[in-house]
């Protein structure tokens, strides 16, 4: 439920949600719910349910016993701000958040008129950032709806980029990371349309993060865009580091 990650923009997964529904063009090859169902089929307790959401309180409170600060995607196999997620709920994981500042927090949803909805009650300390997918221009609405959510870092994850995404208003935006979709099925992407974000965020001087072309053996397609990498990431933020004394001090970290 907590794992190192081979996500390039991540260094490890928080689940304390399993499962979640389709919503959107993007879902439609979701990973998550093809892991989900082969962990259920392998007997895995946690995912007795499959990708039916599930709640998995007894996993809230894990990051407290991580003493060293870890950068963490929450919600890998989930959404945190799915409706049946109670609102009480999505409180508690962000209590946990709040009250474990040496960790950078990345949480990501498709779900942003609801975020949008719950952001006033929620607090938005420096280490949680959050965004929200766009896999196509009928959904630039998730972006207006980030843009008056009160995070430190807000940013956009882009895969799967399924079409091109003209005139993509990054205004308020602090990063943005691309990729193709990956895994049995995937539809292609073209590299123009790559290109054009990075162009994008070039102009509104927005960090870029090309994560993957996917395909069947994303391993192979790689990563180049134009012969290089791009790994940029938002400007640094205030990361709190255990003392061996005990308490907490401030770092700096160049790259989350």
């Amino acid at each position: 439920m907590a794992q190192g990650s081979s996500i390039e923009w991540t260094e490890m997964t928080w689940n304390p949600v399993t499962g979640c529904t389709h919503i959107s063009p993007g879902c439609d090859n979701c990973y998550a719910d093809r892991m989900a169902n082969r962990l259920k089929a392998m007997g895995t307790e946690r995912y007795r349910n499959g990708f039916d959401l599930t709640l998995q309180p007894d996993m809230v409170a894990l990051p407290r016993k991580w003493k060293k600060g870890r950068t963490v995607f929450v919600n890998s196999m989930s959404d945190l701000f799915h409706k049946d997620v109670p609102a009480e709920y999505v409180g508690r994981v962000f209590k946990t958040m709040v009250e474990t500042p040496r960790h950078q927090y990345q949480v990501l949803t498709k779900r942003a008129k609801r975020l949008k909805r719950l952001a006033p009650d929620l607090p938005w300390p420096e280490n949680v950032w959050m965004g929200v997918s766009v896999e196509g221009p009928s959904y630039y609405h998730r972006v207006d709806a980030l843009r008056d959510v009160p995070a430190a870092v807000r940013f956009l994850s882009v895969e799967p980029l399924l079409e091109a995404v003209p005139d993509l208003n990054l205004n308020g935006i602090d990063w943005v990371i691309v990729g193709g979709e990956s895994g049995p099925g995937a539809r292609p992407m073209d590299a123009g349309w790559v290109r054009e974000v990075r162009e994008a965020c070039s102009e509104a001087g927005v960090a870029f993060f090309f994560k993957q072309w996917g395909g069947t053996n994303k391993k192979k397609a790689g990563r180049l865009l134009d012969g290089k990498t791009w790994d940029e990431m938002p400007e640094p933020v205030l990361r709190w580091t255990a003392q061996p004394t005990g308490g907490l001090a401030p770092g700096w970290c160049a790259r989350l």
